[in-house]
């Protein structure tokens, strides 16, 4: 039984080798071996393989948008202020004072070195930003504001209270209904009819606020299966040990929870990431729209499939980071536990 299984384990390695060979080898022999390298212009490009002095030439726009090109250290360095915050709180060796420090002080840090007109820094309209700074704004904030936010919904779905019970129901079923580009629009088209003409809320922050708030359902949806996990005598004898209920849930029963749901919370995350996209729809010059405007230039048009690609693997490569990430989170609970 033991041979005749392991024949057809190696049989089917020997299948699906094949079959990688015969589908990655094309796009290997593209991408690569015959591909067109460096700064060169586009008659350069022999139409064989793939022409990636596209990505050299207009690389600027792509990542940065339309931001004034003396002054791209600023968005550079706003981006890698949010990123190093981010990657810092990945990391809980690094969880103290100094953390919380940094998340009071990169967004302000980030909003000051992109717009400008204070501290010696030219003035920049929100109009003019766009690219990767963008979607990294809208991932990261999605992600920080919705988190707590998720969190008291959660709670309030579980509370005994009616009233606050169905507030949370209603708010997390309604969202959940209605795609994200639904909410977008809404944001976007609909809430300044509802506004006084007088409050000027420009579309980016119209979006953050519906990524946000579209977020916060969806992870109090993952906290409130992690909240089930719990057994109900943790809750019994925190009452019993005269713990007050605040401080029952925040120190006893939400670290529990939250470890226990570490991979669907990570995964909303990506999804986060990913449909940070949408917002091109409504004119927010993120990574896909600042790709669009690249390839509206008549020399580089016909080049699309490398400039996709290359947004396809910058977005890759901050969502396979996510997933091990929450590999490594997982191992270290389930080592955790173990040596309980």
């Amino acid at each position: 039984m033991k041979r005749h299984t392991s024949w057809r384990n190696r049989l089917t390695t020997a299948l699906v080798i094949a079959v990688l060979a015969v589908v990655l080898f094309p796009l290997f022999r593209w991408a690569i071996l015959d591909a067109v390298w460096g700064a060169q212009p586009a008659d350069a490009c022999n139409g064989v393989g793939a022409c990636w002095p596209v990505i050299a030439e207009k690389a600027s726009l792509i990542i940065f948008g339309r931001y004034p090109a003396s002054e791209l250290w600023r968005p550079a360095l706003a981006s890698a202020l949010l990123l190093g915050t981010t990657v810092a709180t990945a990391l809980p060796r690094l969880w103290g004072k100094g953390l919380l420090a940094a998340w009071i002080y990169s967004p302000v840090l980030f909003f000051v070195l992109m717009g400008g007109g204070i501290a010696g820094l030219s003035p920049v309209p929100w109009t003019q930003w766009g690219g990767l700074p963008i979607t990294i704004m809208l991932s990261v904030f999605g992600i920080g504001f919705a988190f707590p936010i998720g969190i008291l919904l959660a709670c309030a779905r579980l509370s005994s209270k009616p009233v606050i019970r169905w507030f949370a129901t209603t708010y997390i079923e309604v969202v959940r209904g209605v795609p994200l580009i639904t909410i977008l629009f809404m944001a976007t088209f609909i809430l300044p009819l509802l506004l006084p003409a007088s409050w000027n809320i420009n579309a980016m922050i119209r979006a953050q606020v519906a990524i946000i708030l579209f977020t916060a359902a969806y992870l109090a949806e993952v906290v409130r299966a992690g909240l089930q996990t719990v057994p109900k005598g943790q809750f019994e004898a925190s009452e019993a040990l005269g713990i007050s209920r605040l401080d029952a849930y925040t120190r006893i029963v939400l670290p529990q929870a939250l470890t226990t749901v570490i991979a669907p919370t990570i995964n909303t995350f990506i999804s986060v990431l990913k449909d940070t996209s949408l917002v091109a729809i409504v004119s927010i010059s993120e990574l896909l729209m600042t790709a669009r405007q690249a390839l509206a230039d008549p020399v580089w048009r016909t080049h699309f499939i490398e400039v996709y690609v290359f947004i396809a693997v910058i977005y890759f490569v901050f969502c396979f980071a996510m997933g091990k990430w929450s590999k490594r989170l997982e191992h270290a609970y389930i080592f955790s536990k173990g040596r309980e």
